[in-house]
């Protein structure tokens, strides 16, 4: 290109490359790209002009060569497809005609913060430092599947794509907005206070830091909100007060730190909220959350900490191979079982086990035996009726072997009982002369104890409704002390 072909917005573009020098075209400091279609001839530079710098412009000994532009028109499209760029581009404040075409380039740094586009085709692009896309407005899809970045993608309080008309339908497979699948980042991606309207994936990324969508808003409602099956974070992936309408789909993902969702709004009513199946997590936070409208699936992954309130769980959850360490925050057996209720399988007892075996990690062993005493309820309710009467008795007599002292009060109940009956009515002798002395207390016993003999029950009999009462308190006896036994061994199993 001639130099003598550009305009006078241009010619300073051209000066200024050799040296990495900045060129401003903004009227005020605060002026970002919205707009940018009315600007005129004195603030627009052709894209052509751009390429033509960072592929063969003029150098200046002992300076680094660059395009740093504030406040222009990029008419046409920036086409680098392919390209190698040894050059940083900076195109701060900038309103683009067309969405640069990135595909397959090589860039040392590509900024285009503030600045406003039809969107940016950047897969498979190559960045050594960092791509920046933080407060733009992006009307069209932003493409970098594939993208190698050695440091960090910022799109910090960006906004992609535009709000769906009311009343318009949901496209239950809409286009991605935001997609980064199968990238590489190399340090963070941070991306708060993002606004994308439509759905972001990020499938099979990998990040070498943390994934930052605090304060983000990601609207898909009746579609996918966030993609991300089988992305791998070095640290942390971060939600704080995150808003997603529309499901969040983190299959498969491995974050060794934290997956923070604290004061997050997660609804997809009607369908999945949170599918979070396979996953491998140190610590999941889904603190002062309100109820999630929605299903949420856990199926198979592998917490080290699970903080959630009951208020959180929604009506119908997958929790089926859930594993998890701890359970946050404490809290009595009694309020966390109602959960277990909304598996959207039925019974599942595995979820029993986990829960019991989470509260013995932190040494609560009472709240344990209650969800076990729970699962055995709850098991009964599955079984034929006829099935369901053992299960009652030994419910009713020492709750399944995880209540002893109940049985204990039957059999003092009893005991009582019998002993004020006879000590008021003794039974005849046998055979008379030879009887010990009748004690009312030990006859009572030697009844409802089969295994214990004082000589009582043989020596007397009693006769009328008091043979009944004895009648009683053998088969009570005898209930009592095989569902003792029976609850005492599986207790002893379970150890």
């Amino acid at each position: 290109m001639e130099i003598t072909e550009l305009t006078p917005a241009e010619r300073r573009v051209w000066d200024a490359f050799p040296r990495g020098e900045g060129v401003d075209f903004r009227e005020h400091p605060d002026e970002t790209g919205t707009g940018g279609e009315t600007w005129g001839p004195e603030r627009t530079v052709r894209a052509e002009v751009l390429s033509a710098l960072l592929l063969g412009g003029p150098t200046a000994e002992g300076q680094v060569a660059g395009i740093n532009i504030r406040g222009a028109r990029i008419a046409g499209k920036l086409n680098l497809k392919y390209a190698v760029v040894e050059h940083p581009i900076r195109l701060r404040a900038c309103w683009f005609e067309r969405k640069p075409l990135l595909y397959g380039a090589q860039l040392r740094v590509f900024v285009a913060n503030d600045s406003t586009l039809p969107g940016l085709t950047a897969d498979t692009v190559r960045v050594d430092t960092s791509l920046r896309l933080s407060c733009c407005t992006v009307t069209g899809p932003v493409r970098l599947s594939g993208a190698r970045i050695g440091g960090g993608l910022f799109i910090r309080r960006a906004v992609i794509g535009t709000p769906r008309p009311v009343g318009e339908a949901a496209d239950e497979r809409p286009e991605p907005l935001l997609q980064v699948n199968h990238a590489d980042i190399g340090t963070d991606i941070i991306a708060m206070e993002l606004t994308v309207h439509g759905q972001t994936r990020i499938n099979g990324t990998t990040v070498g830091g943390q994934i930052n969508l605090d304060d983000s808003r990601l609207l898909a409602p009746g579609a996918i909100a966030l993609h991300a099956e089988n992305l791998t974070v070095g640290t942390d992936l971060r939600g704080h007060r995150l808003e997603a309408r529309g499901m969040v789909n983190l299959t498969g993902t491995r974050i060794p730190g934290q997956l923070y969702l604290g004061r997050a709004v997660l609804g997809n009513p009607g369908g999945v909220a949170l599918r979070a199946s396979s996953c491998v997590v140190g610590e999941v936070w889904l603190n002062s959350v309100a109820t999630i409208q929605g299903m949420v699936t856990l199926r198979r992954s592998q917490f080290d900490m699970l903080l959630v309130p009951p208020t959180t769980w929604p009506e119908k959850i997958r929790i089926d191979g859930l594993t998890y360490r701890t359970l946050v925050p404490h809290l009595p057996a009694e309020e966390r079982l109602p959960a277990l209720e909304r598996e959207e399988s039925g019974y599942l007892p595995y979820a029993y086990e986990q829960l019991a075996s989470a509260y013995r990690t932190v040494g609560d062993e009472a709240s344990a035996r209650t969800v076990q005493l729970a699962k055995l309820r709850r098991h009964r309710r599955t079984l034929p009726r006829h099935a369901r009467l053992w299960g009652l008795l030994q419910d009713a007599t020492v709750g399944y072997g995880f209540r002893p002292l109940r049985a204990a009060g039957w059999l003092l109940a009893l005991l009582v009982t019998g002993t004020v009956a006879y000590w008021s009515h003794h039974p005849r002798e046998l055979k008379a002369g030879e009887a010990p002395e009748f004690n009312a207390v030990f006859y009572t016993i030697d009844l409802m104890l089969p295994i214990i003999g004082f000589g009582q029950e043989a020596a007397f009999a009693p006769d009328g409704w008091y043979q009944w009462l004895s009648y009683l308190l053998i088969v009570t006896g005898w209930v009592l002390a095989t569902t003792t036994a029976a609850g005492v061994s599986r207790s002893l199993q379970r150890q």
